[in-house]
């Protein structure tokens, strides 16, 4: 749902349901907001009672946020329901990366986000894929406003339809005990320095990635008149061809080690951004950003790997909501600023600004975590990185 969303929303609302792309940004805004506020008592909430419920309630927010953008364009309705969107966003956000991280132990941890780094490439694709149905839709009489609609629709109620396959996940309940007990009050206090760290360089990736990411289906449009019947399948194309990639991760990590490793291919997908707004033609801007999707998103099973490979077992889940949250919300914040651009025909601008982020990101990563040893690679003589989180613990503030 989530790929369905990001693929098309930023066509959908301003060339369907008429929003202008001023307010098709704050929409985007208004679910990053909704996030941040949420996802950090959700997260609380998932470490005390349960993440499994948080599952489910992401996936019933996600899916009626899909069936709200279909049935109303009215402003405030349509902010309404990114506010829910929001809210699923936050809840999966707070849940998913903590409970795999449990399931898996350190040794499998790096592989099985890889595992679901994969499958999520694959619904992601999916979702860009279902954008086409919009054209047998259309042959059924409906036209191309009733197409899009329908298929909006028809996405939210099958997202509704699996939350019975959520329901049969088990999980150990020892995280309510162990949270209450080992967190003074409502921070993730032992893994506080941990989250600083990273969120430093994160939220620098994301007010770059903000500024065209989810708004690549509009992009295309103003750059090379292609609708989202197109872009949609090409970027459905690129997210198949990571999920493919992402099942070299482990290995990249197991050769250069997982800081060098998300390090090197985040800086080869930069130097492929910077090229993407001097493309000539669709067809090269759709390669060469497929190629750049590929590079950036190899390093993606890594990062979630890192944090919660860093953080504190018992505060993964307040960790996850706060990560989640210092991400969404630059990103959403510069998706408006990004939005702006487009409109006013600054196509390239996007682009260049990020790829100045990106690269102050990515050198600040590596002079913050140059020396990080996760447990699984931490052997004979390295520093345990456990014993390395007690160390590191902050008082409150």
């Amino acid at each position: 749902m989530f790929g369905f969303i990001y693929t098309d929303l930023s066509f959908f609302l301003p060339k369907v349901q008429g929003l202008s792309n001023f307010w098709m940004g704050v929409t985007i805004g208004v679910m990053a907001i909704s996030l941040v506020v949420t996802s950090f008592p959700l997260g609380i909430l998932a470490d005390r009672y349960g993440r499994r419920r948080m599952l489910v309630l992401g996936n019933t927010a996600a899916s009626l946020s899909l069936i709200g953008f279909a049935l109303t364009a009215n402003l405030a309705l349509v902010l309404l329901v990114a506010a829910v969107e929001g809210i699923g966003e936050a809840a999966f956000a707070v849940s998913g990366s903590a409970l795999l991280a449990d399931k898996a132990g350190d040794e499998k941890r790096t592989l099985a986000f890889s595992l679901i780094a994969f499958l999520g490439w694959i619904a992601g694709a999916l979702g860009g894929f279902a954008v086409s149905s919009v054209i047998p839709l259309q042959s059924l009489g409906l036209n191309v406003a009733q197409a899009h609609v329908a298929l909006y629709l028809i996405v939210g109620l099958l997202g509704l339809s699996v939350t019975p396959l959520i329901l049969r996940i088990t999980e150990t309940p020892r995280h309510a005990a162990e949270t209450q007990l080992g967190t003074r009050g409502f921070l993730p206090r032992k893994s506080a320095r941990v989250l600083i760290r990273f969120s430093t360089y994160s939220v620098m990736i994301a007010v770059g990635a903000g500024l065209f990411v989810p708004l690549m289906a509009n992009w295309f449009f103003h750059a090379y008149g292609v609708t989202d019947e197109v872009s949609a399948p090409v970027l459905g194309f690129s997210s198949i061809l990571t999920a493919v990639a992402v099942f070299l991760s482990p290995k990249l990590a197991s050769k250069f080690g997982l800081i060098q490793a998300i390090v090197l291919s985040q800086g080869l997908s930069t130097v492929f951004m910077a090229v993407v707004p001097i493309s000539p033609t669709f067809g090269i801007a759709a390669s060469v950003y497929t190629v750049r999707v590929f590079l950036m998103n190899l390093s993606n099973p890594l990062s979630q790997s890192l944090i919660m490979g860093l953080v504190s077992p018992d505060e993964r889940g307040m960790a996850s909501g706060v990560s989640a949250s210092l991400w969404r919300l630059p990103n959403a914040l510069s998706s408006t600023v990004g939005a702006i651009w487009i409109g006013l025909g600054l196509l390239a601008l996007p682009f260049y600004v990020a790829t100045v982020l990106y690269v102050s990101a990515i050198v600040t990563f590596w002079f913050l975590f140059k020396g990080t040893r996760l447990p699984e690679e931490s052997r004979g003589t390295a520093r345990p990185l456990v014993s390395s989180i007690e160390e590191e613990s902050v008082p409150a503030v």
